[in-house]
């Protein structure tokens, strides 16, 4: 299985300091057991954003796409509404696990607006920018994401408990 990442962030795209948020997402997919097979920086523009998912997810017809930043209330913070313009069915769900994951690690974790859904094939997901905070949401994810991209697949695993 194959996996693009998209780090947000207006100011990374500049060349502004490191990219730990795309490092840490590329490490968490490995761990998944998926093949990186992009990894881009992109800034916080919808305009921007959009393409690069659809690329993603249409071209390189990756499993899944993690994205990282442009999730909260600030307002180039549009990486939410660059996903619904792509997603065909939203996963809600997984949204809510990445909230509740992070309830204990901050007052502001009711803030992210991040959001998952499924284009064609491929699940995109929404996480923060904040490397500590994408740590927190993947451990919440870690179980339930082979079986998604698995049923996305056409295959029936069996529902464990």
């Amino acid at each position: 299985m194959r996996a693009a990442l998209l780090t947000v962030s207006t100011s990374k795209a500049r060349g502004e300091g490191e990219d730990e948020s795309g490092a840490r997402l590329a490490e968490f997919a490995a761990e998944l057991g998926l093949e990186v097979v992009a990894r881009e920086v992109t800034p916080d523009e919808q305009w921007k954003i959009v393409p690069r998912l659809r690329h993603f997810c249409d071209d390189l017809q990756v499993d899944l796409v993690l994205t990282s930043g442009g999730t909260g209330f600030s307002p180039d913070d549009v990486t939410p509404e660059a996903t619904r313009e792509v997603i065909e069915r939203e996963a809600p769900g997984i949204a809510e696990a990445m909230r509740a994951a992070s309830r204990p690690h901050t007052d502001n974790w009711m803030l992210s607006r991040g959001v998952a859904g499924t284009h064609g094939r491929t699940l995109i997901v929404n996480f923060p920018g904040n490397p500590a905070s994408i740590d927190q949401c993947a451990e919440a994810l870690r179980g339930a994401l082979p079986h998604a991209l698995a049923l996305l697949r056409g295959e029936r695993p069996v529902h464990g408990g």
